[in-house]
C-alpha cells in the first residue's frame, strides 16, 4: 500500500474511531490517532528478506565488479596497483554501510613477468608460441636458451621419468583438461603447474613449458603461480596455449625429420625474464556487519581482492567480491542480523594465499561460526555443499529449502570451503560450499580474456541472491546450531 493511500486509509479509521467514541474532532488529534495506526500497520507487515532485496533495484555486486575492475584493473599481488586497490575497497564499504572497515597488513615475496617469447626452431622454418610465464618462474636471462624437448604426456609421466630422460632438456606436459561443471579437472591436470616444475628441476632440467590449464581453444596462455622446494633451484617455467600446444604435439608426433641435415629431436628457443622485487608489502580488507549478540560467534565470507595482471580480473575474483558484499548488504538492510558477519577481501591469493595465511596468523585463534568463500567465477550457484556439525542437521535443511527454488541442489560431499578460508576450515571451522557452474570458467581462467564482458549480469544476480538467501539463515543462527 502506497503512503498516501495509507495514511488516507488510517484517517478513515481514525474517525470512524472517534465517533464510535464521541470523541470530538480535532484535527491534531485525528493526525496523531492516523500516525499511531500508520505506524502500527507498517510494524504489522514483515520486513523484506535479504533475498527478496537481492532480486530488487540495484545490484551492488555488478557495481562493485564493474568499478574494480575499470577504476583499477589488474591487480598482481604486492604492486602498487594492488595497494590502489585496497585503498579503493576501504572507501567502497565504508560507503556502502559496513563497520570496522580496516586494511590488515603482511609482507609477501613479490614477484613480476617481463619479456616472453617462445619458438619451436627445429622445423622448415621458426615458429612462435604464445606464452606467459609461471608465477615464481626463474629467468632465462635477457638472451634467452634454446634446447631439445623432453615430451611428457602427463604429470605423472614426468615424475616417474629416469633423470637422464630430463636432464640438460627442456620439458614439455602435454594434458588435455576438459570442462566439468564443478571443476573437478583441475586439481588433478593442475599438477603440471604447480608442482611439475619442481619435479622438472629436481630432475636437471634447464626449463619447463606446460600446455595451459585451461579448456578453451584460443591462443590465450593461462598463467598461474607454481613453487619450489626450499633448497631446489627454480628454472624458468611457462604455459603456452593449448592451440600452439597442439602444433608442439603435432610436429613431435611427425614420424621422420623433414629437413635432410635436420636430427630427429623437437628444439625450442625460450626467453622468460620475471623479475623478483624482494619483500614488499600486501594486505586483506576487512569490513563486518555487527550483530546484535555480542557473544556469537561470527560468519566469515571470504573473495580475494589481487588478481593476475593478463586480465582485469573480473571472473577472478572481483566478482565474488562483488557477490559476498552485496549479500551482506542485503541482510543488513534487512534488519541487525543476530551473528556478526565479517567480510574478508583478501590479498595475494593468487601467489601463495598470503592473505588466507595472514588472517588466519591473526585471527585464527578466534571463535568463528562458519565460513564460505566465493572464487569460481559468477556464473549460477547450482550446488550447496555443507561441512556442519551434527547440532546443524536442522540448520542445512532450511538453506537447502531456501535455495531450491533458485535452482540450487543440495551435495551429497562435505564442503571444501577455498583457499582463502582454508586454513580456517582445516582448524575445524564449518564450512558452507555454494558451489557455481565453472563449465566455461577454465576457459577464462588466468588469461587476459578475464575482464568484465564475460560476466552474465543475470547469473551474477542468482549467486547475489542464493548468497543472501544463505547467509540471512546463518546470521541469525542459535548457538544450539553453530557453537
Amino acid at each position: 500500500m502506497g503512503a498516501r493511500l495509507a495514511i488516507g486509509a488510517c484517517a478513515r479509521e481514525a474517525r470512524r474511531y472517534e465517533s464510535s467514541m464521541k470523541i470530538p474532532h480535532s484535527s491534531t488529534r485525528l493526525a496523531g490517532i492516523a500516525a499511531l495506526l500508520l505506524s502500527s500497520a507498517v510494524s504489522a507487515q514483515p520486513a523484506q528478506s535479504a533475498a527478496e532485496l537481492a532480486q530488487q533495484g540495484d545490484d551492488p555486486a555488478w557495481a562493485i565488479t564493474r568499478d574494480l575492475t575499470t577504476d583499477v584493473g589488474p591487480r598482481m599481488a604486492g604492486t602498487d596497483a594492488e595497494a590502489v586497490a585496497r585503498r579503493w575497497a576501504v572507501r567502497r564499504l565504508q560507503a556502502m554501510g559496513f563497520a570496522n572497515v580496516r586494511e590488515e597488513a603482511f609482507d609477501m615475496p613479490v614477484w613480476v613477468r617481463g619479456a616472453e617469447e617462445a619458438w619451436l626452431t627445429s622445423g622448415l622454418v621458426p615458429q612462435k608460441l604464445a606464452i606467459s610465464a609461471l608465477g615464481n618462474s626463474a629467468s632465462t636471462g635477457p638472451k634467452g636458451i634454446e634446447g631439445e624437448i623432453a615430451y611428457f604426456e602427463s604429470f605423472d609421466a614426468l615424475a616417474a621419468a629416469p633423470d637422464a630422460a630430463v636432464r640438460g632438456k627442456i620439458v614439455f606436459i602435454d594434458h588435455d583438461m576438459k570442462p566439468t561443471q564443478d571443476g573437478s579437472g583441475y586439481g588433478y591436470y593442475g599438477r603440471g603447474r604447480f608442482t611439475g616444475p619442481n619435479v622438472a628441476a629436481k630432475k636437471g632440467a634447464i626449463a619447463i613449458v606446460i600446455r595451459s590449464i585451461g579448456t578453451d581453444n584460443h591462443r590465450n596462455p593461462h598463467t598461474g603461480v607454481t613453487n619450489f622446494e626450499a633448497g631446489v633451484k627454480p628454472i624458468p617455467a611457462g604455459a603456452i596455449s593449448n592451440p600452439d600446444a597442439d602444433q608442439l604435439v603435432r610436429q613431435w608426433r611427425r614420424p621422420q625429420p623433414v629437413r635432410s641435415d635436420e636430427t630427429p629431436s623437437l628444439k625450442m628457443k625460450l626467453t622468460l625474464t620475471p623479475q623478483s622485487l624482494g619483500t614488499r608489502k600486501s594486505g586483506n580488507v576487512i569490513a563486518e556487519v555487527p550483530g546484535s549478540d555480542p557473544s556469537a560467534s561470527p560468519i566469515i565470507i571470504a573473495c580475494h581482492l589481487d588478481s593476475w595482471d593478463l586480465g582485469t580480473g573480473s571472473i577472478d575474483d572481483a566478482a565474488g567480491c562483488g557477490i559476498i558484499t552485496a549479500a551482506a548488504k542485503h541482510v543488513m538492510a534487512a534488519g541487525q542480523p543476530r551473528r556478526t558477519i565479517r567480510i574478508l577481501w583478501a590479498g595475494a591469493e593468487e601467489v601463495g594465499v598470503f592473505g588466507g595465511k595472514a588472517y588466519f596468523d591473526a585471527h585464527g585463534k578466534e571463535k568463528h561460526a562458519v565460513a564460505l568463500e566465493s572464487d569460481f567465477g559468477a556464473d549460477r550457484v547450482w550446488r550447496v555443499d555443507f561441512k556442519l556439525p551434527d547440532s546443524a542437521k536442522a540448520l542445512s535443511d532450511r538453506i537447502a529449502a531456501a535455495v531450491m527454488p533458485f535452482g540450487v541442489v543440495r551435495g551429497k560431499q562435505p564442503a571444501n570451503g577455498g583457499a582463502d578460508i582454508g586454513a580456517l576450515v582445516q582448524a575445524g571451522v564449518p564450512a558452507i560450499d555454494l558451489a557455481q557452474d565453472g563449465t566455461r570458467y577454465f576457459d577464462l581462467h588466468h588469461t587476459q580474456d578475464d575482464t568484465l564482458d564475460k560476466i552474465d549480469p543475470v547469473q551474477l544476480r542468482q549467486n547475489v541472491t542464493v548468497w543472501a538467501a544463505t547467509l540471512a539463515i546463518l546470521a541469525n543462527s542459535s548457538n544450539d546450531e553453530l557453537p
